[in-house]
């Protein structure tokens, strides 16, 4: 059976690797690099060469298929689980967040909003089910539980950097899940988990094996129409080329999709086209000096900054694996006329200079080593109230035409990298199903 997979994100990737062994599969990719939101720079310090990703990443212990796809291709040696310390800048000052003694030091809450946020957590962490609330909006929510303090101070600023001027429609049960995937806390921080090396190594073990059996990925070459004929699919145009296939996976965004397949696809027509995906602008900056000494890892920002938020690497994994400090800085965006994206590199890179200088005084662009900008605007759904009715499903309708990413069940309410494999194991699952019943069907059939 030949399958054609559109995309070489994890999604795609681990389907690639599910059905290479019995198929012919391959796998096109559009940009030069396979990966998608998981891929890598490869850079080098002092003759030593090293790969951290575009955009950063990190496992949860509860990421089981991911956890058992790292196992399975021999990389559990490289596993390592760490405590990633976090803070919160507001108004023009910093705030540790990891002991409950520094929480309880939080000044932009009184005692009883601390008291109020706990319950909250806890209730969320009590919920087993989250569908009802998919009908709620997070803001809604928050008011009503723990009151207009806690919202303003704690979640209004986190959901603005993450959804800018959709953060108040995005629902409750997104809310609650992304609480309870970042629950796994010790007493010195939130314990995640991170393959030394980076996830290049998975991304490379995925293709080897892709390619070890017979498999193909081709970079460079974008996916333009999916040809659907009679409600089946017949194969792709590729730039330009008609390619015949038996079956499509395709892990592309919905509006992509919906210009792809011209409209074929029925009443998901509709769907496609109402979903919301948002940008992300991720620059990835080296240091001479580290910019948080205390150890923080995580800083979730509520000021006059052009980002959301500063991740600095070297204070989760070891600086000797790098040389140097390492530091995200990144911020969602929601339209294509966002300056995040219709700006020069540069010129992005120098907004995010003059926000890191207005937070650290301490911080001077003599010590820049080097800049990277990753941006693309495709990052992620919005996960707005009543959002779970536009979760698209494996099966798209049209015979041989399957779908998988982060708009996938397996990636709601909140996305993540083990969304993603579980995603494309689930479709691919269902791909090789379907087609053993219609094999089945064939033999059954009288001569």
């Amino acid at each position: 059976m030949k399958i054609v997979i559109i995309g070489s994100g994890l999604a795609g990737l681990s389907a690639g690797y599910r059905l290479c062994k019995s198929n012919e599969v391959i796998v096109f990719e559009k940009d030069p690099d396979i990966g998608g939101m998981s891929a890598s720079y490869s850079l080098e310090n002092s003759g030593k060469k090293y790969f951290i990703e575009k955009y950063y990443h990190h496992i949860f212990r509860s990421d089981s298929e991911l956890l058992a796809l790292i196992k399975e291709l021999g990389l559990e040696k490289q596993m390592l689980w760490l405590e990633g310390k976090n803070a919160y800048f507001v108004d023009g000052k910093y705030y540790p967040m990891n002991t409950p003694f520094e929480i309880l030091h939080f000044s932009p809450l009184s005692i009883l909003d601390l008291a109020k946020l706990g319950m909250l957590v806890l209730r969320i962490k009590l919920i087993k089910d989250t569908t009802p609330y998919d009908r709620i909006k997070a803001k809604d929510w928050v008011l009503s539980t723990a009151g207009e303090s806690v919202y303003e101070n704690f979640f209004a600023p986190l959901m603005k950097s993450k959804f800018g001027d959709n953060a108040g429609n995005v629902s409750a049960a997104w809310l609650m899940g992304r609480v309870k995937i970042r629950s796994d806390r010790g007493t010195e921080g939130e314990n995640l988990g991170y393959m030394r090396g980076g996830f290049d190594s998975l991304i490379e073990a995925l293709e080897k094996e892709i390619t070890a059996n017979e498999g193909e990925i081709r970079t460079n070459r974008e996916v333009t129409e999916i040809v659907i004929k009679d409600d089946a699919v017949q194969g792709v145009v590729v730039n330009g080329d008609f390619i015949a296939c038996d079956a499509v996976i395709s892990t592309v965004e919905p509006a992509v999709l919906d210009s792809i397949t011209r409209g074929k696809l029925g009443a998901l027509h509709e769907t496609l086209k109402s979903i919301r995906y948002q940008g992300t602008a991720c620059a990835l900056i080296g240091l001479d000096k580290g910019l948080m000494g205390d150890g923080n890892y995580w800083l979730n920002i509520k000021a006059d900054v052009p980002f959301g938020a500063v991740i600095e690497h070297t204070n989760f994994l070891p600086f000797e694996d790098y040389g140097e400090n390492i530091v995200y800085v990144t911020s969602y965006f929601q339209e294509r006329k966002s300056l995040l994206w219709t700006q020069k590199e540069e010129e992005v890179i120098d907004s995010y200079l003059k926000g890191l200088e207005s937070i650290f005084p301490e911080f001077s662009r003599k010590d820049v080593r080097w800049t990277k900008l990753y941006r693309r605007t495709d990052t992620a759904p919005v996960y707005e109230q009543g959002y779970l009715e536009k979760v698209l499903p494996f099966a798209a309708g049209p015979s041989g035409l399957y779908l998988a990413g982060m708009f996938s069940s397996s990636n709601y309410p909140e996305r993540s990298m083990n969304g993603s494999v579980k995603a494309g194991f689930e479709s691919a699952e269902l791909l090789m199903q379907q087609k053993e019943a219609r094999n089945q069907h064939k033999e059954l059939r009288p001569v």
